[in-house]
């Protein structure tokens, strides 16, 4: 985004914006990241003959109408794309009561409480296609005692998937064993449980130095292990074994691997169609960045005083001295080029002073952040507001 977009931006937000700190995506650089993702699958090559799917991480999007604009997308382009990750349980009910028919796959291990607590409050919830993350057997022990209680009011069957570590190692199946132990427990209890797939993260693929280990290398490793898993399910559990079994992977930073050659049939994405800046990664470079934070500034000083450093005020001075409203967050500062915060007086949440070029902006105008990442800045506003063609649009945000 070059100077004249901020320029306007900033024009449109003081004829139509709060004057406080927004949440802003950018409708038109979100919908060429959406069309990126669309040609990027129908260039993919399919596992066992069956189309890669496409599954949205809520945490990442984490507001109902951003979602409902993406699904809405996606199907413009012939794509269903009513498929989840859903990482806290409190989206749960959010996400169902916007789209009844989600296929819904959780994107962690929840802790047994959340599921018992999750369908006591929710009981309409327990035909619904969710599909539970488990990574160990305790885990999934714990869930078939949930079904056995639950079974005495109404008839609830868990549909199980199981993580499997692919060499990200942050828990998940590591042996053919464990496997085998979690299986076994499914097998033998089919009116309790029922097995959907697996999950394997490899978010490390494309983050491992490449002194270390080339990403090329890092993918097949990681490949492989899945494979394997599949095999000895085909194998060893053929009264499990279903065609339209969910093998989820990938994630935005792996996604483009995934498309050229991928033994998974389900790909999980979300940041990208955002593109933070910790996700300007190699196979993400035809993305474009569509979030930003906008916080108007609210004094101006001629340049920047260290309390208890007087002597400093007599030095040349190149920038000047801007306090916005807020700060701090997990974002960095991008325009106007060169405003950075002051390393000596330090950060604030509050109202942060920024160093700007001189002339560069004044009260009442705004200065602009690029976020870290998506899924830990959206909750902490209100509002997302959808920018397209000078017009601003306000989302509700989802909680945690």
């Amino acid at each position: 985004m070059n100077k004249t977009y901020f320029k306007k931006l900033t024009q449109d937000l003081q004829q139509q914006g709060t004057a406080m700190p927004q949440l802003i995506v950018d409708v038109d650089a979100l919908t060429q990241n959406i069309e990126q993702v669309v040609q990027m699958l129908a260039r993919s090559k399919t596992f066992n003959s069956q189309q890669i799917q496409p599954r949205l991480v809520v945490k990442s999007l984490a507001c109902i109408e951003l979602l409902q604009f993406v699904v809405e997308q996606f199907q413009t382009h012939g794509l269903s794309c009513e498929r989840f990750m859903v990482f806290h349980a409190v989206h749960l009910d959010a996400v169902l009561q916007a789209f009844p028919d989600a296929d819904i796959l959780l994107g962690k291990p929840m802790p047994a409480k959340v599921v018992t607590d999750f369908y006591a409050q929710f009981s309409q919830y327990q035909q619904s296609n969710i599909q539970w993350l488990v990574d160990s057997t305790a885990r999934l022990q714990q869930y078939l005692e949930i079904t056995k209680q639950h079974s005495k009011q109404y008839n609830l069957q868990l549909k199980v998937n199981i993580e499997i570590d692919v060499g990200l190692h942050r828990g998940g199946v590591t042996t053919d064993s464990e496997m085998r132990q979690l299986l076994q427990l499914i097998d033998a209890n089919p009116q309790h449980l029922r097995f959907t797939g697996l999950m394997g993260y490899d978010a490390h693929v494309a983050k491992i130095p490449t002194i270390l280990q080339s990403m090329d290398v890092s993918y097949q490793q990681s490949q492989t292990i899945y494979q394997n898993y599949q095999q000895l399910i085909k194998a060893e559990f053929p009264t499990l074994w279903q065609e339209d079994l969910c093998f989820n992977g990938a994630g935005s930073p792996t996604f483009a691997l995934h498309c050229q050659q991928s033994v998974c049939n389900d790909l999980s994405f979300g940041s990208m169609l955002l593109k933070p800046s910790d996700f300007d990664l190699k196979t993400l470079q035809n993305f474009q960045s569509a979030l930003w934070i906008a916080t108007p500034v609210l004094k101006v000083l001629p340049f920047s005083q260290i309390p208890g450093f007087p002597m400093l005020d007599r030095l040349p001075h190149l920038k000047q001295a801007a306090f916005v409203y807020g700060g701090y967050w997990m974002a960095d500062y991008h325009y106007p080029q060169g405003a950075t915060p002051h390393a000596l007086y330090g950060r604030s949440s509050n109202q942060e002073m920024v160093q700007i070029p001189k002339n560069s902006v004044a009260v009442d105008d705004y200065v602009f952040l690029r976020p870290h990442q998506s899924e830990a800045l959206i909750p902490q506003f209100f509002m997302i507001y959808a920018y397209q063609a000078g017009q601003f649009q306000a989302w509700q945000t989802l909680r945690e």
